[in-house]
């Protein structure tokens, strides 16, 4: 028996248990399967599922959702199949962007993808009688010293109302050492001190990985229990097909092919490129979308033609950069300016046969034009099949420092005459910063409290801090786009920007296929020029600023 329900570090503020540690601790004690289960996110789990797929270690994929009205409401989503899997994605997502959201509402629908453990008495109480969601329903027992009385009172409503039991023992930490740093990643998440943080805002001390033997250990006498967590890990079978690409499809003329469309408007830009059309460049196009079309790549050129289709019609200055300028296909496009021929550039570098990975094109846009476009891509593929990429922020070595001090109470002042010396580099490099760093050689760490600080900073780093948006990455999926992942507003909600859970990382692992929109200041002064020369009455000079063919 293994841990169900284990954290890691992407439930941000609460684990300080990396994916790694989750799955060496699994392989090191001979586990088949492990499990991850962050609270109201699954931030983690794509890169979980590849990591424990790499170890031979069956991936157990769920979620601890609670009620934001009353967090005490809570359960644990564990998916059973595929089908599970886009229902958690659709249940985290309607968690963090509906304000009606009611985990009692959730539990009475359809719950036969899933298996669902809860150690909330009153919302077993709500749920007892539901017979759809019965057979799934699992009360969760958990035997720690501070548990016990609850987990007897769990387990005569689990007897007197038949319900099925399981054995739990929640993982927020690998060691009972590492108690300390949740509670620092508490206190930095509530905003308060480690003297000010209350003990029902952190989890149990003994909440830390046991090995699969001490906790048959614990639970001899209620073998049951044990079965029935075996039972569910053995019936969880989720598979994310890991690098399959899952790419969206562009909305086609009639009685065109994805390959017979991009062949169209590729000839009809050559034809506008080259005057006379050379065999030489007739031989180069056909052989790039042979390629293009033997990687099924020819729905993601037409997705960013159409792109720059558009932004041309409304006069937006655009620019193609990257390996994509070696492509003929992209000039005749127009998703890049160079010629490729002329300046004897190898297509291969771009795209090969050889090739796993997607191309990727980044576009240049205005800094005052890339919102519209980027609006237009949502209104042309759908709102549920598009949302900007996150970014997952964490912790280096000043934030780490700054962070931590703070919830020890020391002032702002006095942590900024050490921060300020701080170099931009890894938490990790925190204890060693004098010998490495000739800029912080006057910084003294050799007594408390900052002696204390500097170690636990320099153990948070690389830990998530919070989402924030990717600069460019936008993804685009063929269904909608919570099949895939969870949603969630970025770290301002007021801003009301949607993001992926899933940084741009485990988005490329998933299969899904992101292009990347980008701001340039540089377009943005081109495109005032431009304004203002037309304005003067100089618009023949405006092509030759910006010639578009």
């Amino acid at each position: 028996m293994f841990p169900l329900h284990v954290h890691s570090n992407y439930s941000i503020l609460r684990s300080s248990l990396t994916i790694d540690e989750i799955v060496r601790f699994a392989k090191k004690h001979g586990s088949g399967y492990a499990a991850l289960t962050d609270t109201n996110g699954m931030h983690g789990l794509i890169q979980f599922a590849k990591l424990a797929e790499e170890e031979n270690i069956k991936p157990i994929l769920g979620a601890v959702i609670d009620d934001p009205h009353n967090p005490e409401l809570h359960a644990v989503f564990f998916a059973k199949n595929n089908e599970g899997y886009s229902q958690l994605c659709k249940i985290i997502t309607s968690r963090k962007l509906d304000d009606e959201f009611s985990l009692s509402k959730i539990l009475k629908m359809d719950m036969h993808n899933f298996f669902v453990i809860t150690s909330s008495l009153e919302l077993l109480i709500d749920i007892k009688n539901n017979e759809r969601l019965k057979k799934n329903l699992y009360v969760e027992l958990i035997v720690t010293k501070k548990q016990k009385k609850i987990t007897r009172t769990l387990y005569e409503f689990a007897k007197q109302h038949n319900l099925n039991i399981v054995a739990s023992h929640p993982a927020f930490f690998n060691k009972p050492e590492d108690f300390s740093i949740h509670k620092v990643l508490r206190a930095i998440d509530l905003n308060t001190t480690l003297s000010g943080l209350e003990e029902s805002e952190t989890v149990d001390e003994e909440f830390y990985l046991h090995t699969p033997g001490e906790l048959k250990q614990t639970w001899k006498a209620l073998p049951e229990a044990v079965w029935n967590a075996e039972f569910i890990a053995q019936n969880c079978n989720v598979d994310l097909k890991i690098g399959k690409y899952k790419f969206p499809v562009f909305p086609l003329p009639e009685g065109e092919t994805p390959f017979s469309y991009l062949w169209e408007i590729s000839f009809e830009g050559l034809a506008k490129k080259y005057q006379p059309i050379t065999d030489k460049a007739v031989k180069r196009l056909q052989y790039e979308l042979e390629v293009i079309d033997e990687l099924g790549f020819c729905d993601y050129f037409l997705i960013v033609w159409d792109i720059i289709r558009e932004a041309h019609s409304r006069r937006m200055m655009t620019i193609g950069r990257g390996s994509a300028a070696n492509s003929l296909v992209a000039y005749c496009l127009n998703l890049t300016q160079i010629d490729p021929i002329k300046h004897n550039l190898y297509f291969e570098r771009f795209l090969n046969r050889g090739r796993t990975s997607p191309p990727d094109v980044d576009l240049d846009f205005s800094w005052k034009e890339r919102d519209e476009i980027v609006k237009y891509v949502y209104e042309r593929y759908g709102y549920d099949h598009v949302a900007m990429i996150s970014t997952t922020v964490t912790f280096r070595a000043r934030s780490a420092f700054r962070e931590t001090a703070k919830v020890f109470g020391i002032a702002d002042s006095e942590i900024s005459k050490f921060s300020k010396f701080i170099p931009w580099t890894s938490a990790k490099n925190l204890p060693h910063l004098a010998e490495k760093f000739p800029e912080a050689k006057s910084l003294k760490f050799d007594s408390d409290p900052w002696k204390t600080v500097i170690d636990i900073a320099s153990k948070l780093g690389g830990y998530p801090r919070h989402l924030s948006i990717h600069p460019g990455g936008i993804v685009i999926t063929e269904k909608p786009i919570t099949n895939y992942v969870a949603l969630e507003y970025a770290k301002n909600k007021g801003v009301g920007l949607i993001i992926t859970q899933p940084d741009m990382y485990p988005i490329e692992d998933l299969g899904l296929i992101k292009i990347d929109l980008l701001s340039q200041r540089s377009l943005g002064v081109l495109r005032d020029t431009m304004s203002r020369l037309e304005e003067e009455k100089f618009e023949e000079i405006v092509p030759q600023i910006f010639p578009i063919k």
